[in-house]
């Protein structure tokens, strides 16, 4: 389990390949949940799969024509990866992390000056994205089947099917969190 923010930007280029360049980050929030299994005998590869709900935003202006722009969207996903554990420091591991996650877009809405527009249904938006996310995490045993850790990711989204619209959206986020690794009963997944 884990909850944490992103640090989202969005990377937008209209129809005429013009790029929207007045485009700032929003930090919104994301939490996952999902299953860890060790593929190796010394412990050091872990497969990762679960699902998320992560919030992105971005927010900015154009002075030339007197405009404030801002969005707000949440998506589900599922994603599946692998950690490799870097070394040890007593009892606390460092890991290196890479992952490939689907989303889809559930809720989503634009503001342009004071109107407020439903993201639903739009193309650009309304699309299952592809995310590849790389990073690294700390763990730390707290109990014999408990441990917590911290968490840093770095993610692109490599595609966003626009349909017949020539406009391309991308989405940048930086995610920090915080989480829990719970042994199952049932397992033998020493930590």
């Amino acid at each position: 389990m884990e909850y944490g923010s992103t640090i989202s930007s969005f990377d937008y280029e209209n129809s005429r390949g013009e790029r929207l360049d007045n485009l700032l980050s929003r930090s919104k929030s994301y939490i996952g949940m999902g299953y860890r299994h060790v593929l190796n005998t010394n412990k050091t590869l872990f497969l990762s799969l679960g699902a998320s709900y992560n919030n992105y935003g971005a927010i900015g202006s154009e002075s030339s024509v007197d405009n404030y722009f801002a969005w707000d969207v949440s998506y589900l996903g599922l994603q599946g990866g692998l950690d490799l554990k870097m070394f040890q420091l007593r009892d606390l591991m460092f890991f290196a992390k890479i992952s490939v996650a689907s989303e889809f877009m559930i809720r989503g809405n634009q503001t342009i000056n004071n109107d407020v527009f439903n993201l639903v249904g739009e193309e650009e938006f309304n699309n299952n994205i592809l995310f590849l996310r790389g990073g690294v995490s700390m763990q730390y045993p707290i109990t014999s089947s408990t441990a917590i850790y911290v968490n840093y990711n770095l993610g692109k989204s490599v595609l966003i099917n626009s349909g017949s619209s020539a406009e391309k959206l991308k989405l940048n986020a930086h995610q920090f969190g915080v989480g829990f690794i719970i042994n199952l009963p049932t397992c033998y997944c020493d930590f």
